[in-house]
C-alpha cells in the first residue's frame, strides 16, 4: 500500500490578512458559494461529455476541447413559448445519440429536439405529487399523492393504483426509516413497463408527538417512531402491469418484521430480486420473484449470515454483455467489495465460513472480482467494449478515494486517476469514458475526461483556490494507535491561524465517531469543517479523530463497538486526547468537545465519563438512551434492549447524568423526528435531579439540522459557548 504523505499542508500561503466570516464558510452562509472551488456541472449524451451551466450546454470532445454551444436556456424557452427553462444544469439526454433533450419542471416533463428546435413530448405533473419518478423507454412516470401511488401513462392516463394510503397504510414512499439503502419507493422496471412498489403497514408503530408551535393555540402532529425493541412497521412489495392494469403481491410468506430490500429488475423485466433480511439483521438471503405471478423462487441466490450483524446496501449489477451475470457488493470477506454472480449456474448449497466472521451460503457461483484490503466506496458501472466493471476505492491508502477497473473475466485491477485525493466519477452510456471529479490536501478542485480502456486523461477545469486572499490556519494529517494498541487511526489537526508555538491554545476535539460517517480523508483540507476553520481564526486548535466504528475501514472496525455504543469509541478518543496532550502548544486544561446526532452522544458521554479531561462540550441533536432510538440502525448495532440489557444499561447517558462537571450545551432541533427530544429532555430531568447543571439551547421548527440562516446562527451559537467558557 502506497504511503501517503501525512506532512503538514497549508491550503494557501498566508500572505494576506483577509478573515472569514461564518457566512464565508457555511453552506447557509450569503457568500459561501463566493468562496469555494469553482465546479463544473457535466453530463453524458451518450458517449459525448456535454458542460453544463445556467445559460447553456456546451459539447466537449475527446480532446478535453469546447465544441460550441448545443443550446441555451433561451433556445429552448423559445421552443415552448414562454419562459419555464431557468436552467440547463440539470437537463438530461435520454436517446443518445438523438438531439432530445429532457427539461423537467414543477408542472411538466419535457422532451425537446433542439437540432429541429421542436417539442417532442411532454407529460404534465399532477399537483401535489411526490416521490415522482419517470421512464424514458415507456414515458410512464409514477408518483404519489398522499400516501397512495398513481402511473401516469406516456399518453397523459392517470390511474390510481391504491386507494386506502392512510398515515397508518402508506404506499409508494421509502421504507424502514431510509436504512439498508433504501431511499425511495417507486420502481420501474427497465423498458417501464411494470411498476415495483413498497408498502408499508405502521398502525402498530406507536405515534411520537411532535408540537407546533405556528399555531394559535399550540397542536401536536405525530411521526410513527418505532423505538428499539417495540413494534416494527409490516413491510410488502407489488408488481403494477400497466399493460393489464393488474396488481400482484410478491409472496413473501417470511414474519412481518423481516426487512426486504434493494429491489433490482432483471433487465428484461420479468424477475425482481430482494434482499431480505430478518429482524435481528444477521441473516440476509437474495431471492428472486416471477413479476408476473408473485411467485417466490424456491431457493435463494445466496445466503449471509454473522454473529454481529449483516447489511445489504446495494442493488444488483447486471451485465450488459450477459443477463445472466450480476454484480453484488457485500461485505462478507470484511471488506466492502464486487462479486459476480452466476444466476445460472446453480451450487450445492453449503455453509462456509467468511473472512468477515460471518458464513456464506451459495446456491449459485459466487467469484470475488476486487480482491484486496480495502473498501468499494462506490460502484460506477461497465466499460462495455473491455467487459470491465469500475469503481471507486481506498485501494491505495485508507484515506484515499481513487478511481479503478477490474476485467470481469480476470479479475486484473487497473488505476484510471491520479493516485492521490478523493475522486467521483459518472460514467458515460457505455463506460469508455468518465469525468473525474477530484481535490486532495492540495488541490482545491480538479475535473479530468478519462478514457477508461487506457486511463488516458485530459483536463477540463482546474480550480484556482478561492482562499488565495485569506489568512488560512494550517492544516495537518496523521495517524495514532486505538486503544487495542494495534489498529491505526487517522486525525485531521487545524493549528490556529498566526500560530505561535510558544503559546498554549485552548483545543476542540470535534467528533462524530459513528457507522457510515467518516470526518477525515485526503481531500482538500483533509475534508475540514468551515466552522473548523472559523475557530482556528479564533485561536483554537481544532482536533479531529476517526475512531473504531467510523466508515470505509472494514467490518471488523465498525463491529468493534457492536452492542455497546460509546465505549470503545471513547477509549479511542482518549487516545487523540494523550496525543494532544503531547504536542507542547496545546493547553492540557482547556480541552472542549462539540459532535452533532452520534456526534452529540459522543460529546455528551466523553463529558460525563471524563468530566476532568474536558472543560466545555457543546452536544447537537445528541441520542441519550438506545432504547429511544429507532429499531433498524439501534437494533442493528446494540441488539433488542432485552437481548442487550448491559449494554443499553451502559450506553444509557441518563445515570451518568451526576458525573457532569464543565460547561456542557445541548442544541436541538425542537421537531428533531431523528433523535427525538425525549432524550434530550430525558437528559435535562436526570440533571435536574442529580443536582448538575447542562444549559439546553432549542431550534423550534427545526428537524434534525439546521439549514439555511439557522445554520449560522446555530454555530454563531456553538462559538459563543466555547468563547464564554473555554478561552
Amino acid at each position: 500500500m502506497a504511503a501517503l504523505m501525512l506532512a503538514a499542508t497549508t491550503i494557501m500561503a498566508q500572505t494576506t490578512k483577509k478573515t472569514f466570516t461564518l457566512n464565508d464558510l457555511l453552506g447557509g452562509g450569503s457568500t459561501y458559494w463566493n468562496l469555494q472551488p469553482k465546479y463544473m456541472f457535466s453530463t453524458w449524451w451518450g458517449e459525448v461529455p456535454v458542460e453544463l451551466s445556467v445559460e447553456k450546454a456546451v459539447r466537449i470532445d475527446a480532446n478535453g476541447q469546447r465544441q460550441g454551444t448545443l443550446f441555451t436556456t433561451d433556445d429552448l424557452n423559445e421552443v415552448l413559448g414562454e419562459k419555464v427553462v431557468r436552467t440547463c444544469a440539470n437537463v438530461q439526454f435520454p436517446y443518445p445519440p438523438a438531439p432530445i433533450v429532457k427539461v423537467q419542471t414543477s408542472r411538466e416533463i419535457i422532451l425537446i429536439d433542439f437540432e429541429r428546435k421542436a417539442v417532442e413530448w411532454r407529460g404534465q405533473i399532477q399537483e401535489g405529487a411526490s416521490e415522482l419518478v419517470w421512464n424514458p423507454v415507456s414515458r410512464n412516470m409514477a408518483y404519489c399523492i398522499g400516501s397512495n401511488v398513481f402511473v401516469q401513462t406516456a399518453d397523459g392516463e392517470r390511474r390510481q393504483l391504491t386507494t386506502d394510503g392512510t398515515d397508518d397504510i402508506v404506499y409508494g414512499h421509502s421504507v424502514s426509516r431510509d436504512e439498508f439503502g433504501i431511499s425511495n419507493g417507486l420502481f420501474w422496471s427497465p423498458d417501464g413497463k411494470r411498476l415495483a412498489f413498497y408498502k408499508k403497514d405502521q398502525s402498530r408503530i406507536p405515534s411520537y408527538p411532535q408540537v407546533d408551535i405556528t399555531q394559535r393555540i399550540a397542536a401536536t402532529y405525530v411521526d410513527k417512531y418505532p423505538m428499539a425493541g417495540c413494534e416494527t412497521e409490516d413491510v410488502s412489495v407489488a408488481v403494477y402491469d400497466v399493460s393489464s392494469s393488474k396488481t400482484i403481491w410478491l409472496q413473501n410468506p417470511k414474519p412481518m418484521t423481516d426487512y426486504m430490500t434493494n429491489l433490482s429488475w432483471a433487465p428484461d423485466g420479468r424477475k425482481l430480486y430482494v434482499f431480505e433480511l430478518n429482524r435481528d439483521q444477521d441473516f440476509m438471503q437474495l431471492y428472486g420473484y416471477d413479476a408476473t405471478t408473485g411467485q417466490k423462487d424456491a431457493e435463494p441466490l445466496v445466503e449471509e449470515k454473522h454473529p454481529k450483524y449483516v447489511e445489504p446496501l446495494n442493488t444488483l449489477a447486471f451485465l450488459p454483455w450477459d443477463d445472466t451475470k450480476a454484480v453484488m457488493q457485500t461485505r462478507r470477506d470484511n471488506w466492502n467489495h464486487l462479486y459476480l454472480l452466476d444466476l445460472k449456474k446453480k451450487m450445492y448449497p453449503e455453509w462456509h465460513e467468511a473472512n468477515g466472521g460471518g458464513t456464506t451460503c451459495d446456491h449459485v457461483k459466487v467469484t470475488l472480482l476486487t480482491a484486496g484490503d480495502f473498501e468499494v466506496r462506490d460502484f460506477l458501472g461497465f466499460n462495455e467494449k473491455d467487459k470491465t466493471a469500475l469503481f471507486v476505492g481506498n485501494v491505495t491508502h485508507p484515506l484515499r478515494a481513487t478511481i479503478h477497473s477490474v476485467k470481469v473475466s480476470s479479475r486484473k485491477q487497473a488505476l484510471l486517476s491520479a493516485d492521490d485525493g478523493v475522486h467521483s466519477a459518472a460514467l458515460s452510456a457505455s463506460g469508455t469514458q468518465l469525468i473525474d471529479t477530484y481535490s486532495s490536501p492540495t488541490v482545491a478542485r480538479k475535473v479530468n475526461l478519462v478514457h477508461t480502456n487506457s486511463g488516458k486523461s485530459v483536463n477540463l477545469l482546474t480550480a484556482d483556490d478561492p482562499w488565495k486572499d485569506y489568512d488560512v490556519p494550517e492544516i495537518t494529517s496523521g495517524s495514532i494507535k486505538a486503544a487495542d494498541g494495534q489498529t491505526d487511526l487517522y486525525y485531521r489537526l487545524i493549528k490556529p491561524t498566526g500560530f505561535d508555538p510558544s503559546k498554549k491554545y485552548p483545543t476542540v476535539v470535534y467528533v462524530y465517531g459513528g457507522p457510515h460517517a467518516h470526518n477525515v480523508q485526503a481531500s482538500r483540507g483533509y475534508y475540514f469543517r468551515g466552522w473548523e476553520i472559523y475557530m482556528a481564526q479564533l485561536g483554537y486548535v481544532i482536533f479531529v479523530l476517526d475512531n473504531r466504528g467510523s466508515q470505509y475501514r472494514g467490518l471488523k472496525f465498525e463491529q468493534a463497538t457492536f452492542r455497546h455504543l460509546g465505549d470503545e469509541e471513547m477509549k479511542d478518543q482518549l487516545c487523540g486526547v494523550e496525543f494532544l496532550k503531547t504536542l507542547p502548544y496545546v493547553d492540557a486544561d482547556r480541552l472542549g468537545v462539540h459532535g452533532w446526532s452520534f456526534g452529540g452522544f459522543m460529546t455528551t458521554n466523553l463529558m460525563c465519563s471524563y468530566p476532568d479531561v474536558f472543560k466545555v462540550g457543546v452536544a447537537g441533536g445528541p441520542v441519550i438512551d438506545w432504547k429511544y432510538y429507532e429499531v433498524m440502525y439501534g437494533e442493528r448495532y446494540m441488539d433488542r434492549p432485552e437481548q442487550n440489557p448491559d449494554g443499553y444499561a451502559s450506553s444509557s447517558l441518563l445515570p451518568k447524568a451526576k458525573n457532569l462537571k464543565g460547561r456542557l450545551q445541548i442544541i436541538l432541533g425542537y421537531n428533531d423526528p431523528t433523535c427525538v427530544p425525549q432524550h434530550t429532555l430525558s437528559f435535562i430531568r436526570a440533571s435536574i435531579d442529580a443536582g448538575t447543571q447542562p444549559d439546553l439551547f432549542t431550534y423550534p421548527g427545526d428537524g434534525h439540522n439546521m439549514f439555511g440562516t439557522d445554520q449560522i446562527h446555530l454555530h454563531e451559537r456553538i462559538t459563543r459557548y466555547f468563547e464564554d467558557y473555554l478561552k
